[in-house]
Formats: C-alpha cells, structure tokens, sequence
C-alpha cells in the first residue's frame, strides 16, 4: 500500500509558513532600526545570488563529468542532474518572485526585513534542493520557507503602505 507524500509536505510547509512569519516580523519587533532600501538591498540579494551561482555550478559540474549530458544533452528524468535542473528553475522563479516584491518591502516595513528575507532566501533554497534530493519534509520547508516569507512581506508591506 502507497503512503501518501502529502502529510510530510503539508508538515514542511506548515512549517514554512510560520517560519515566514517569524523572518518577516522579528527584525520588526527585535526595533531593528531602519535601513533605507538603497543600502539594504544590494545585501539582501548577495546570499540568494550565491545559492544561485552555487546550483549552476553543480549542474555544470554535472555536465563536464558525465559523457552522456556534457554536450548539452537533455538530462534522464529522475536522474540527480535534472533534479538540480528543476531545483535551479524553481530557485529562479522565486528569485524573481523577491525581485518583484522586496524592493517595496524595503521601503515599506525597512532594510532590515530585507536582509533578513536575503539570508531565509539562501538557507531555505539548500534546504529545498537537499530536500528534493533526500527527504520531502525538508523539500516542503525548503519551498515554504522560501516563498511565504516573500508573500507575507508583500502582504505586510502593502498593509503598513496604506
């Protein structure tokens, strides 16, 4: 009998969601002081740029060992290489995702939130693709804990601009 998957993914998300919370609200209430977004910005990018830089490199890393995929070659479904793939394309999305939504948070909730969206970002992405590799809870929180911070300070963002 087939267990379903959806328990653990629904825990890491779960999990996400109030990870969200916490990334988003604690430089906030910790009175953090404010950041203009000029200057936080450039900062809240570095860490999910590296991540980034990071998943390219082990796709072409991938690529230059393996005779089979080293001249651009589709990778196998399911193989550890087009993982990384779909890792890096999802990794890209939520990138544009934050491009599109943290520069308002900047400015609206201050830098601070930013930097601490930057950091999340970076840490919850290896969780994600350690995660689609190993272990769904971790792949759930990977996802959640990349894109509901993001989502609240959109929503936070918005409510404290009005």
């Amino acid at each position: 009998m087939l267990r379903s998957k959806r328990p653990q993914i629904l825990t890491g998300m779960a999990l996400g969601a109030l990870w969200g919370v916490m990334v988003t609200g604690l430089p906030q209430w910790l009175g953090l002081p404010y950041i203009p977004a000029p200057i936080a910005l450039p900062g809240a990018f570095l860490a999910p740029g590296l991540v980034l830089a990071l998943i390219i490199g082990r796709i072409a890393q991938r690529r230059f060992f393996d005779d089979a995929i080293i001249d651009g070659d589709p990778f196998a479904p399911g193989s550890p290489a087009e993982i990384d793939q779909r890792v890096l394309t999802n990794t890209a999305e939520q990138l544009v995702l934050a491009l599109a939504v943290w520069p308002f948070a900047a400015v609206a909730l201050g830098g601070a939130v930013v930097l601490a969206l930057g950091l999340s970002f970076a840490l919850m992405r290896v969780l994600f693709w350690a995660g689609c590799h190993l272990s769904l809870p971790l792949r759930g929180l990977g996802f959640a804990g990349t894109f509901y911070p993001t989502v609240i300070a959109a929503v936070w963002a918005v409510v404290v601009w009005f």
